[in-house]
C-alpha cells in the first residue's frame, strides 16, 4: 500500500500529460467534435487526480474518473486521451480484487458510450460501433484478469518457494542437530570411559592410564573438530569440511575403547548420505558398546552388496560394571533407525545371547549398484 501510495502521484502526472496531449491530436482529426475548451480541460484532469487519490480512496476515486469521462463524451468533446484515466483504473480495481466494481463500470460505459451514440445520432452509431465500443472494453477488462491471475500466481509461486526453502532450512537445523547429537554422545562416552579407566589405573598401570589419557586428547580433538564442521554450516561462505564417511571408520576404532574387529566385503565409495548414515550408526553402536558393555569383544562387519548396503555390529557382553550404564539421554537407537528409515532402509537392535547386536539394511541408488 505504500509503494502504491507513493507511486500514484507520478502515474497520475504521466497520464495527466497523455490525456491532454492526445486530446488535442484527436481534436485536429475530430473536427465534427466539439473544440476543447476551459470545462474540457477541467475533466482531462479530473482522471490524473482521482489515481493520485486512489490508493486512500479507491472506490470512491473509480467512481468519479468514470464519470468524468461519461461528462467529457457526452459534452462532445473528441474521442481518444480521456479513456486513459478509465483503463488504469479497471487495472488498478481488478488487481485490488475490486472484481464486481471494476465489471460493473466496464458494463455501464459500454451502455452509456452505446446509449450517447444513438441519443444524440451520431453519424458512427450503428451495430459495429455498439460491437466496438463493447469489445474495447471487453478486452481492456480481460486484459486486467490475465494480470491478476499472473500477479497471483507469481505470488503463489514465490510463497511456495518461501514455504519450501523454510522447510529445507528445518531438515538441515534438524540434521546438524542429530550430526551435534551423535557427535557429542560418542566423543563424551568415549572421554568418560578413559577418564574412569585412566584414574582406575593411573596408580598400578601408568603405561596404560597414559594411553587412556592419549585417547582423551585425541577424542576431545575430535569433537571439536566436528562440532566446527557441522557449525561452519550455519556462517555464510564459511569453508566446509568433509562430512564423516566410511573411509574415517579405522581412525573411529581406533580409539572407540573396546577392543573391535572390523571386516568389510566387497568395500567401494557410496553416495555421501548412505556414508554418513553408515558411519553414524557405526559410530553410535561402538558408543553403546563402551557405554553399556565394557572389556567386551566388538566386529563390525560392512558388506557392500549390490543393491545395499549391510552393516552388523556386535559385542560379546560386558565384562566388568559400565560406569556409563545408567547414563544417556535413550535417543542413540532411535536415531540409528530414523537414519536408516529416510534412506528408505531398516534397522534391527537387540541382546543376543549374551551381548547386543545392531544390524542395518540401507538400499543404494540405482545408478551405484
Amino acid at each position: 500500500m505504500r509503494r502504491k501510495s507513493a507511486f500514484a502521484p507520478y502515474l497520475a502526472l504521466i497520464v495527466a500529460v497523455f490525456q491532454v496531449v492526445l486530446s488535442q491530436g484527436a481534436q485536429w482529426g475530430q473536427p465534427f467534435r466539439e473544440p476543447l475548451d476551459g470545462w474540457a480541460y477541467v475533466l482531462l484532469l479530473v482522471g490524473p487526480l482521482m489515481i493520485a487519490l486512489h490508493p486512500r480512496f479507491p472506490k470512491t476515486t473509480a467512481i468519479v474518473a468514470f464519470l468524468a469521462t461519461y461528462v467529457f463524451i457526452w459534452g462532445g468533446y473528441p474521442y481518444g486521451g480521456v479513456f486513459i484515466s478509465p483503463i488504469v483504473m479497471l487495472f488498478w480495481l481488478v488487481l485490488e480484487r475490486l472484481r464486481a466494481l471494476a465489471w460493473t463500470l466496464a458494463l455501464v460505459s459500454a451502455g452509456a458510450f452505446v446509449l450517447y451514440a444513438w441519443s444524440t445520432s451520431q453519424p458512427q452509431r450503428g451495430l459495429f460501433h455498439d460491437m466496438a465500443v463493447t469489445s474495447f472494453i471487453l478486452l481492456f477488462t480481460i486484459a486486467a484478469e490475465l494480470a491478476r491471475i499472473a500477479r497471483e500466481r507469481r505470488a503463489q509461486q514465490q510463497r511456495a518457494a518461501v514455504e519450501e526453502s523454510r522447510r529445507q532450512a528445518s531438515e538441515e537445523r534438524l540434521t546438524m542437530a542429530q550430526e551435534l547429537h551423535d557427535v557429542l554422545a560418542h566423543n563424551i562416552s568415549l572421554i568418560h570411559v578413559q577418564a574412569s579407566t585412566a584414574l582406575h589405573l593411573m596408580d598400578d598401570n601408568p603405561e596404560q592410564a597414559r594411553t587412556a589419557l592419549a585417547t582423551i586428547k585425541s577424542a576431545s580433538k575430535e569433537v571439536l573438530g566436528e562440532m566446527r564442521s557441522v557449525l561452519n554450516v550455519l556462517r555464510e561462505g564459511a569453508p566446509r569440511s568433509p562430512t564423516a564417511g566410511l573411509d574415517r571408520l579405522d581412525d573411529l576404532v581406533q580409539r572407540c575403547g573396546v577392543p573391535v574387529t572390523l571386516e568389510r566385503t566387497g568395500a567401494r565409495p557410496l553416495p555421501p548420505q548412505v556414508e554418513r548414515a553408515a558411519y553414524r550408526i557405526v559410530q553410535e553402536s561402538l558408543t553403546n558398546a563402551a557405554r553399556h558393555a565394557p572389556g567386551s569383544q566388538v566386529s563390525v562387519h560392512l558388506e557392500y552388496g549390490p543393491h545395499e548396503l549391510h552393516i552388523r555390529v556386535a559385542d560379546t557382553g560386558a565384562t566388568r560394571p559400565a560406569p556409563l550404564s545408567d547414563e544417556g539421554s535413550g535417543n542413540g537407537i532411535p536415531g540409528m533407525r530414523e537414519r536408516a528409515s529416510a534412506l528408505g532402509g531398516t534397522l534391527l537392535a537387540g541382546p543376543t545371547g549374551t551381548g547386543f547386536e545392531v544390524e542395518a539394511r540401507l538400499p543404494l541408488p540405482e545408478e551405484t549398484a
